[in-house]
């Protein structure tokens, strides 16, 4: 049995390499078996296909990212630090979630799904107690949040690569993300 779970996450390591690279399209199950050391097969035996295993590859890593980034809309400048720390120390993650929207895959894994919907509704809930301001949809206001924490991805259009002097000073980002959420965020703020 552990060679067999030992083999598995070869597969996935593999995987998750090769994916992260070419995206599902370009991605080789041949590739894939060879840098996990095993036959082709087997990966099919353990998957089913190319697209099951890319889905258990995107869905480990957000599992990883769920337990080392927790969430409260309490602190939601400290959770776009940890955001914007897990993003640019993960590039390949962020290629692996960059590749799944741009090859515009419509089954996300339900867990990412229900981590997305539950912060919504934990948002509005802090909104209606007034403990995080209400001028902004609790919807928009996460997917505000995310944007402004991933800018600086290696896999964003615009961040590092128009203004890659910026990327060098990863302190002052992190704090400027940290303010920009702040400001969102505030109470005080007028309600249109």
């Amino acid at each position: 049995m552990r060679n067999a779970e030992a083999t598995r996450e070869r597969i996935l390591d593999a995987a998750m390499d090769e994916f992260s690279a070419y995206g599902i399209a370009g991605a080789r199950v041949d590739r894939i078996a060879k840098t996990a050391g095993c036959n082709k097969n087997l990966i099919y035996i353990y998957f089913e296909n190319k697209e099951t295993l890319f889905t258990t590859v995107l869905q480990k890593n957000l599992n990883r990212a769920f337990e080392e980034i927790p969430f409260s809309p309490d602190d939601l400048p400290a959770f776009a630090v940890k955001v914007f720390d897990f993003a640019m120390s993960h590039p390949d993650v962020m290629r692996l979630l960059m590749w799944a929207n741009l090859e515009q895959r419509t089954d996300n894994p339900p867990e990412r799904i229900s981590a997305h919907e539950e912060k919504i509704q934990k948002i509005g809930r802090a909104q209606g107690e007034g403990r995080v301001g209400s001028a902004l949809s609790p919807s928009f206001l996460l997917t505000a949040v995310m944007t402004l924490s991933t800018a600086w991805a290696a896999t964003n259009p615009f961040g590092p690569s128009l203004d890659p002097d910026s990327a060098k000073n990863q302190g002052a980002l992190r704090e400027y993300v940290a303010s920009a959420v702040a400001m969102m965020v505030r109470t005080d703020r007028p309600v249109r």
